[in-house]
């Protein structure tokens, strides 16, 4: 199989956990790049961070058609998140990789549970 092909696979699972769960596609984005598409781990993680922007504008332009995405209670979450997204992209370098690989793995395993034990 084609590295391009399996590109279009990994992006094609990252949108629809995009689309279904509003968020998640970086879940798959970033173990696949890594395992199946053999990119550095550190580059992996970046570029889950690029591919999952357009997702979630795609993403969100649905939901907004469909009526059911309200601009006003997201804007301080956008705020927010711009600005966290900022302070991690300047410290990304400087932070070991296993200790990226351990907070991953652990935002994965919180998620599990939440959606698990929670629902």
């Amino acid at each position: 199989m084609s590295e391009r092909t399996k590109f279009l696979i990994v992006g094609g699972l990252a949108g629809l956990a995009n689309g279904l769960f509003g968020a998640g596609g970086g879940l798959f984005l970033v173990p696949l790049l890594a395992g199946w598409c053999t990119l550095d781990r550190r580059a992996a993680f970046a570029t889950s961070v690029a591919v999952i922007l357009p997702l979630s504008a795609v993403s969100a332009a649905v939901y907004w058609l469909h009526g059911a995405l309200d601009l006003t209670a997201a804007l301080p979450y956008l705020i927010g998140g711009a600005a966290g997204g900022l302070v991690a992209g300047r410290v990304f370098r400087r932070v070991r990789l296993v200790w990226l690989r351990r907070v991953f793995g652990l935002f994965i395993l919180y998620g599990g549970v939440r959606a698990v034990l929670l629902l």
